[in-house]
């Protein structure tokens, strides 16, 4: 059966109360509420939408309209009859079934989903194949389904400004911007071949560990990691725990992985309600199902951030409850999070949606940069050109001021639409953002939870001398800071690194994993499109991974060159340290490397260790930018590795702890290594580059432009030993110190602190430079 929305016009009736407070007689109610009595409406009655759900549900028999959404039979008595297989649908908002539901109205979207990037989880397929030979190169040509971009590009939504700029992005970068993507390739079946080919374990690696949070599946059952499948994923809100907390009779109470309530989270006016309490906006914890892997910036926007230990302790004695089936420590929890902004108040509906074209990887498909609200020190977001902070090594210096939009796009007049005041600012690549408004000199941020943020662009707080002296010197001074760095490489408080990755891929005995990527082929068959999940279903595949660290960091991120060409912090990304067991316990291969093919990843990238340092945003902002020490003053920063690389013993030796001879024998016969050495890795997992420029390991994987920071650009970042200029004698044998020593002791002014020191040097220079002025020592033009 199908019908559209569109057709039916719609009042206020006298239907508009809840499921709850409806009469609940055969004659007024439909099959669907006298079961599941007192089931919250899905959305507010008020809403339009609801409106035309019961105008639409009145038509087909159903005054309760929730025939609209699930299908089924509403005036059968009996649930078999009520759910009628194939015409019932359980996940309205699955993507096997959403054509017929969700996009009745939002066509836009649902028409989007198969190329959007949460759909084909390309750039995690890719990283996992880099890292295991290079397998695609910077190609993004697997996904978890067959997907082709349309024909026509003016297809691709957005602006006319939008689709030209991503046109250029695609003739730029076209590994990340693919006509095409086939299946990931299946997991081994004849795990014999193995020996031959080791590289294949690959493929059971990304089916069975990564690819659980496409939107073709509902994912695996574990806390935290709760949610429905397609538009459900996003708009149906799962708690923690996954059990059913409303008002519905007939959904279990005590049986995980149902939504908290039959409520539609989205925009500002969808409105749900939870025991009395009403939010509005998809929480942070809804991203996070899935956003806890890889760069793990949805917990770590949360302010959380990997533990190896379960403590503190709980009620009797327990460790930390599992979350994601991991351990949290609580850090800094990012400025925009605790301004109560949720992720969707800056990532735009194309950035999560997509525009109905493939990409590779986030880069790709998200739309905005930092300076798209805060502008720069020099301009206000409406006077940047296109493209700002998002060049691409091109330069856009000189180009005309984006200005302001006058509208939104059509696909989000669905949601939310705020009055325009001054205009819509627009994104770095065009498009206008629907719930950011200039408003003379100031931005207004309309967040989904209902807060209207006003925002002092970055030129207003210098107008008005807002900005302390850090940020003027960092900013203003230093110009060459915001003209080449991201916003993030200053402001993100730390970020999550997880060195080394150990990942042993086990083929002995009878082991099997779960085939994520086959659960969602299953989907495709017309009698499982209607499934629920994948619970039933036998896509098992041979062989269970198994992942673990060397160790965790989080402060001072190192720095690298991303994808934009734009410096940026950098973390470990796929490092993975491989081991296979075969069929018959036998190893395959132990604690291996893989490197990149020779000449097909592009320059610098020949035959390297195939385990990576990827720039990225860590989604841990703050107002206080990182300290000018921590990148002008540390090896690590510069791509050294952590003590420049020195605190680690090199990780390609066996480690033997024993009774030994003063020499390093080993006495005992029994003895065994205690740290099993692995081959290639002659540097730690921290030291990506080195003093003079070698590179040690792959820095980004996505883009051709992401690099180490080149010999000069390390040069003018490193502020080492310049602290010997002048403490290379003692005081009372230098001139200069000595001087400086004098004056602080004759004017009483010793310095007790760093902020003090700085400022009596910054005094004395200032005098000496009038003293030689005043004595014709400055030159000409002084």
């Amino acid at each position: 059966m199908r019908w559209s929305l569109v057709a039916v016009v719609v009042g206020s009736g006298s239907w508009a109360v809840s499921l709850a407070e409806s009469p609940s007689t055969a004659s007024t109610r439909s099959g669907c509420a006298a079961c599941h009595e007192g089931i919250e409406a899905i959305r507010d009655y008020e809403s339009k939408m609801m409106q035309q759900i019961i105008g639409v549900g009145r038509g087909l028999g159903d005054p309760d309209g929730c025939v609209v959404c699930h299908g089924g039979d509403a005036k059968a008595t009996e649930k078999a009859k009520a759910h009628t297989p194939g015409q019932f649908y359980p996940d309205p908002g699955s993507p096997w079934v959403n054509e017929r539901t969700c996009g009745d109205c939002h066509g836009d979207h649902v028409g989007t989903q198969w190329n959007s990037l949460m759909m084909t989880e390309s750039g995690k397929i890719q990283g996992v194949a880099w890292s295991f030979g290079s397998l695609e190169g910077y190609n993004h040509g697997w996904g978890n389904y067959d997907a082709k971009n349309p024909a026509n590009p003016a297809a691709r939504q957005g602006t006319e400004a939008y689709r030209a700029y991503m046109e250029r992005l695609k003739q730029l970068e076209p590994g990340a911007y693919p006509d095409e993507q086939k299946t990931v390739p299946a997991a081994p079946v004849d795990v014999s071949k193995l020996k031959d080919h080791p590289e294949q374990a690959a493929f059971t690696y990304i089916r069975t560990e990564c690819e659980r949070c496409h939107l073709g599946v509902k994912g695996r059952g574990k806390r935290g990691d709760y949610r429905g499948m397609g538009c459900s994923a996003c708009h149906i809100p799962y708690s923690n725990e996954g059990f059913y907390e409303g008002k519905g009779k007939n959904i279990p109470r005590d049986e995980r992985g149902h939504m908290l309530v039959h409520s539609m989270q989205a925009t500002r006016e969808a409105k749900v309600t939870v025991h009395d309490k009403t939010y509005s906006g998809i929480p942070v914890k809804t991203c996070t199902t899935c956003h806890d892997r890889g760069k793990r910036i949805g917990v770590s926007f949360q302010g959380l951030m990997e533990s190896a230990f379960t403590s503190p302790y709980r009620e009797g004695g327990q460790g930390q409850v599992d979350l994601h089936t991991k351990h949290y420590l609580a850090l800094h929890q990012d400025i925009h999070g605790q301004k109560g902004m949720v992720c969707h108040d800056c990532h735009t509906s194309i950035c999560v949606h997509g525009d109905g074209f493939l990409c590779g990887t986030n880069l790709a498909q998200v739309q905005i940069e930092c300076s798209d609200c805060h502008g720069t020190p020099w301009a206000y977001p409406w006077e940047l050109p296109l493209g700002a902070m998002d060049e691409f090594g091109e330069s856009v210096e000189g180009q005309p001021a984006r200005g302001v939009g006058d509208s939104v796009l059509a696909r989000e007049k669905q949601g939310t639409v705020f009055p325009a005041r001054d205009g819509y600012l627009l994104t770095a690549r065009g498009n206008p953002m629907p719930e950011v408004v200039r408003d003379g000199s100031t931005v207004v941020v309309h967040s989904a939870g209902g807060k209207d943020l006003v925002l002092k662009p970055l030129k207003l707080m210098v107008e008005s001398s807002a900005i302390g002296e850090a940020g003027r010197v960092a900013m203003e001074q230093v110009g060459l800071h915001v003209r080449k760095m991201e916003c993030y490489s200053c402001h993100a408080k730390w970020a999550p690194q997880c060195y080394g990755c150990h990942v042993k891929v086990d083929y002995s005995g009878d082991r099997k994993a779960f085939d994520w990527v086959a659960a969602g082929h299953m989907h495709q068959k017309s009698a499982h499109r209607a499934d629920r999940g994948e619970a039933a279903y036998q896509t098992f595949v041979a062989g269970q991974v198994e992942e673990q660290r060397s160790y965790m960091r989080w402060e001072d991120p190192a720095l690298a060159v991303n994808g934009e060409g734009r410096i940026s912090p950098a973390a470990p990304g796929c490092q993975p340290s491989v081991t296979i067991i075969g069929a018959g316990g036998e190893t395959i291969l132990l604690n291996h490397i893989f490197r990149t093919k020779p000449n097909s990843e592009g320059a610098g990238q020949e035959g390297q260790l195939a385990i990576d340092f990827s720039p990225g945003q860590p989604h841990t902002m703050d107002r206080a930018a990182r300290s000018c020490e921590s990148c002008h003053l540390s090896a690590k920063a510069m791509g050294y590795g952590i003590g420049g690389g020195e605190i680690n013993r090199a990780w390609d030796k066996p480690t033997m702890v024993e009774l030994m001879t003063p020499g390093g024998e080993v006495l005992a016969k029994a003895a065994r290594v205690q740290i099993e050495p692995i081959e290639g890795l002659s540097a730690d997992w921290s030291r990506f580059v080195t003093e003079d420029g070698k590179q040690l390991m792959t820095v980004g994987h996505h883009w051709s432009r992401s690099r180490p920071m080149n010999n000069e650009e390390r040069n003018n970042m490193d502020r080492q030993r310049l602290c010997l200029a002048c403490h290379q004698e003692i005081p009372t044998q230098s001139l200069a110190v000595s001087v400086l020593h004098h004056i602080a002791a004759a004017s009483g002014q010793i310095p007790r602190s760093a902020e003090a020191h700085h400022s009596l040097v910054h005094k004395t220079l200032l005098f000496a430079a009038w003293g030689q002025v005043g004595m014709g020592f400055g030159g000409p033009g002084v």
